[in-house]
């Protein structure tokens, strides 16, 4: 059986774990304790980085996140998340790489703020600047007649760009302004993945003090 480790709070796990609820795959999920399993020497042997999400098929152990979806995209095709067209294969792993690429460094100076860490001003505006230019491409990608990002199709931009925009409110960026954004969000978070997976407010509020923890070790 498929091994998942992963976090709730985890962005990064998200998306392989509403990937694996999507392919209706069964899986042992293993929740791990950001505050000291991810050092621990049996996790290491998974993943020498020391990050989340890992996932382990009879001994095989895969880390990052889109590395993950790839292997169960080829190992386990259907149902499929992927288009054999490629404009679109270009506009899902598009999406993709903005997602990884583009959001995180912004989210950590935005986190950092949050939890009352001293932020130069210039940091800040330059963070929601780059979440601006983000969500204004998705905006731009999404239209106004069609579900997902490729029309119909149930694609991995949906899933990775999805799972990390829904953390966004959190931060303090109000998605109002996003009005196709808002509607493809909304629309994403009715199916039944995006509920499972979903942290809840307490749980967020819980995990305020080792975010502060992780992110002073890492300053």
């Amino acid at each position: 059986m498929l091994k998942f480790y992963y976090s709730r709070l985890s962005v990064n796990a998200r998306r392989v774990w509403v990937t694996l609820l999507e392919k209706n795959l069964e899986f042992e999920p293993i929740l791990m304790k950001l505050s000291g399993d991810q050092f621990q020497p049996e996790f290491l042997k998974l993943n020498p980085f020391h990050h989340i999400p890992v996932l382990v098929d009879v001994g095989f152990s895969v880390f990052e996140s889109l590395a993950i979806l790839d292997y169960l995209e080829a190992k386990y095709p259907q149902p499929s998340f992927m288009s054999s067209n490629a404009q679109e294969i270009a506009k899902i792993r598009t999406i993709e790489l903005i997602t990884v690429n583009e959001l995180p460094p912004a989210s950590i100076v935005l986190m950092k703020d949050m939890l009352e860490f001293e932020v130069p001003s210039p940091q800040i505006e330059k963070a929601k600047a780059t979440m601006a230019t983000a969500l204004h491409y998705f905006e731009a990608n999404l239209d106004d007649n069609s579900p997902y990002f490729i029309g119909d199709k149930f694609t991995y931009a949906d899933i990775v760009a999805g799972t990390a925009v829904a953390s966004i409110p959190f931060l303090g960026i109000s998605l109002d302004p996003y009005i196709k954004v808002s509607k493809w969000l909304d629309n994403l978070q009715q199916r039944a993945s995006w509920q499972q997976t979903a942290p809840t407010p307490e749980q967020i509020e819980q995990s305020k003090a080792v975010m502060k923890a992780i992110l002073q070790k890492r300053s």
